[in-house]
């Protein structure tokens, strides 16, 4: 039987820690985004018996079934996932917190486990699990430690209901489990039927749209606005350009409406932006007090952050936060370049000398946080990290991490016969934004350096 043991100071109580840990959605919240982890059904709840039953990469984009059941429980201190199904001929879970003091604990996981195959899979398959579990359990005690800082920050003030638009998208529903780890209450505003979920992950949905009884929003602390259409997905054209406008401003500016006519209003609006607003600056030092730019994009955001002005009226403080390049493998621009990056096929894009202003999304998801209980933070935010890189410096990073080469340019006039108008609006302008305000009002980055940014959301 062999054994794996992964341990890491927690600067919080041991019984404080086994809470965050027993929350509905702990569970997928600590799933690395490199993994491809889908919870298919539950039964019970969080105690002796409750049982998970999951879709796991097991090799390549082979996937199978993993049945967990969690026995052994300890409030406070310790419980078990054991396996009943899955691709290992056994394996069990403990995860326990021992206090070190009054608001220090340890976090330490042991996993017994062997591999499938016998002899044959305990002498190739061992090394292999090991390896993965090391890059798994880095990320997730990472994880853990910036959640369980970033909310004690805050541990003395209420817990909020918060409402998000936007949650099943790639910064949404991270957010939403994030939030709920914190023990807030957490709402999906959806479009439509509002339909159960395999998994019950500690946040309710509710339905509403541009017909919906702005009542039905009564009672909120807070809301976050990250619904839009993709600027990405397709190339530009008349219509494109409409929906990309009308996706940001028209349900902007009806929610912005909705909540300026409730009795109780929410305390603050932090609403998606984009560091396109300040267009193709070259080397400018760009911060919240620098001017917008022109273009497309800059006009979009223009329009977008002006959407919100009939909650600004109402006497809502709203953040406009302006979003960089958001560093995940679940999509987004890293998740674009990943295939190439892989194969050895990374390219300069144009001249390489364009700023890229990038953000992990646990920083990101930060800053939504910090926005929310920070009241003296308020119009422009600038979301990312302090140190932009070039697109010829990003790419060399990327593949130095994946340990492939960087040989390869795609000249200008390439990129827009591929890509059209997007080119050089999004993959040719340079925008070396800085996140003055963040920095000013005490934010703390977990990852600044993209190195080990790169690192922390690929397992490296």
């Amino acid at each position: 039987m062999a054994q794996f043991v992964f341990a890491s100071p927690m600067p919080v109580p041991a019984g404080e820690l086994f809470d965050w840990h027993s929350r509905p959605g702990a569970f997928l919240r600590l799933q690395p985004p490199w993994e491809q982890v889908e919870v298919i059904d539950q039964k019970g709840t969080f105690g002796e018996g409750y049982t998970l039953t999951m879709r796991v990469p097991i090799l390549g984009p082979i996937h199978g079934s993993w049945v967990a059941e969690v026995h052994s429980v300890e409030p406070g201190h310790r419980f078990q996932d054991r396996q009943l199904k899955g691709p290992f001929a056994h394996w069990n879970h403990t995860h326990t917190m021992t206090a070190d003091g009054p608001e220090q604990s340890t976090l330490e996981d042991s996993i017994e486990f062997r591999p499938p195959l016998g002899p044959l899979g305990d002498l190739f398959g061992t090394p292999l699990v090991r390896k993965r579990l090391a890059s798994m359990f880095r990320y997730r005690h990472a994880l853990t430690l910036s959640d369980v800082r970033r909310h004690r920050k805050y541990r003395d003030r209420p817990r909020l209901t918060v409402a998000i638009t936007g949650s099943t998208g790639l910064v949404g529903s991270d957010l939403c489990l994030f939030l709920q780890g914190g023990g807030h209450d957490v709402v999906r505003l959806v479009r439509g039927e509002v339909k159960p979920a395999p998994f019950r992950d500690g946040t309710r949905s509710l339905s509403w749209n541009a017909e919906s009884d702005p009542k039905t929003l009564e009672g909120l602390d807070a809301v976050v606005h990250l619904g839009a259409d993709n600027i990405a997905d397709g190339r530009w054209n008349e219509a494109k350009r409409k929906s990309i406008l009308e996706s940001r401003t028209g349900p902007t500016r009806r929610l912005c409406e909705a909540l300026a006519k409730l009795d109780r209003k929410p305390k603050v609006l932090v609403s998606a932006s984009a560091v396109g607003i300040y267009g193709d600056r070259k080397d400018e030092e760009l911060s919240e007090s620098s001017n917008p730019g022109t273009g497309f994009l800059a006009d979009v955001c223009k329009a977008w952050e002006a959407a919100t002005e009939p909650a600004v009226q109402a006497g809502i403080r709203v953040v406009n936060l302006r979003i960089g390049v958001v560093l995940s493998p679940k999509g987004g621009a890293l998740g674009k370049q990943l295939p190439a990056f892989r194969t050895g096929n990374g390219a300069v894009l144009g001249s390489g000398k364009q700023w890229v202003s990038w953000i992990t999304g646990n920083d990101l998801i930060g800053a939504i946080h910090h926005a929310i209980q920070t009241d003296s933070l308020s119009g422009p935010v600038n979301a990312v990290a302090p140190h932009p890189e070039t697109n010829r410096d990003f790419g060399r990073t990327l593949a130095h991490v994946l340990r492939r080469p960087y040989l390869f340019t795609l000249p200008a006039p390439i990129l827009r016969v591929l890509f059209g108008e997007i080119a050089d609006a999004a993959l040719l302008a340079s925008m070396k934004v800085v996140p003055q305000k963040l920095l000013d009002s005490g934010f703390v980055f977990d990852h600044s350096d993209l190195d080990e940014a790169l690192r922390f959301v690929l397992g490296r």
